[in-house]
């Protein structure tokens, strides 16, 4: 399962157009994608936060990595329903597109590749010299989603050239943005999970 992952991974962020053209093609029944993709990476995600804080901290503190695997997950598993939902609706009334939500949890799902393994790639190591600069790190994660979102526009969503770019720099912000803001939002309520 782990290695079809990582393969799927690859291909969307090295060849995207070739893999949107190959998600475009195959059926996925039911729930098969959340199962098979994002609950794997969501979960591989809250484990390098929980590894990356556990042995890269001065002290070995379980509580400290806890807290952030929590927070990793809750604010990414949130974020990915949220971004999907809102898209979906957002897509009816500004696009004047059919509902579809399974079709926005795909999109959003195989979209959100670059933040989660950016992100994991941070969580495990901190001490690379990005990882203090908040605002090239953001620009870093919103310029490999674009390209993600670009490239699966026209040959998944059926997107017309005309409005391309106004479609990917409005999915992308949502992508990117509504996890982190899902994480400063339990940043500011639960001090308990503050890292």
């Amino acid at each position: 399962m782990y290695k079809e992952l990582f393969r799927q991974i690859a291909r969307l962020v090295l060849q995207p157009e070739k893999a949107w053209k190959e998600l475009a093609e195959k059926e996925e029944k039911g729930d098969e994608f959340l199962v098979r993709f994002v609950y794997p990476l969501i979960g591989l995600l809250a484990a390098s936060a929980f590894i990356g804080i556990l042995f890269t901290e001065k002290k070995f503190n379980t509580e400290l990595a806890v807290k952030s695997s929590v927070r990793a997950f809750v604010s990414f598993f949130g974020g990915f329903y949220l971004t999907a939902y809102l898209l979906n609706k957002l897509w009816k009334e500004l696009f004047k597109r059919e509902d579809n939500l399974r079709l926005w949890q795909r999109f959003v799902g195989y979209s959100l590749v670059a933040v989660f393994t950016i992100r994991i790639v941070f969580s495990l190591l901190p001490l690379l010299p990005l990882s203090e600069f908040v605002i090239l790190r953001f620009f870093i994660l919103f310029g490999a989603t674009m390209y993600i979102v670009w490239e699966g526009a026209i040959p998944y969503m059926h997107i017309g050239e005309k409005i391309r770019l106004r479609f990917t720099l409005f999915v992308s912000f949502f992508i990117v943005l509504l996890p982190e803001i899902i994480d400063r939002f339990l940043f500011m309520l639960m001090p308990g999970l503050r890292v």
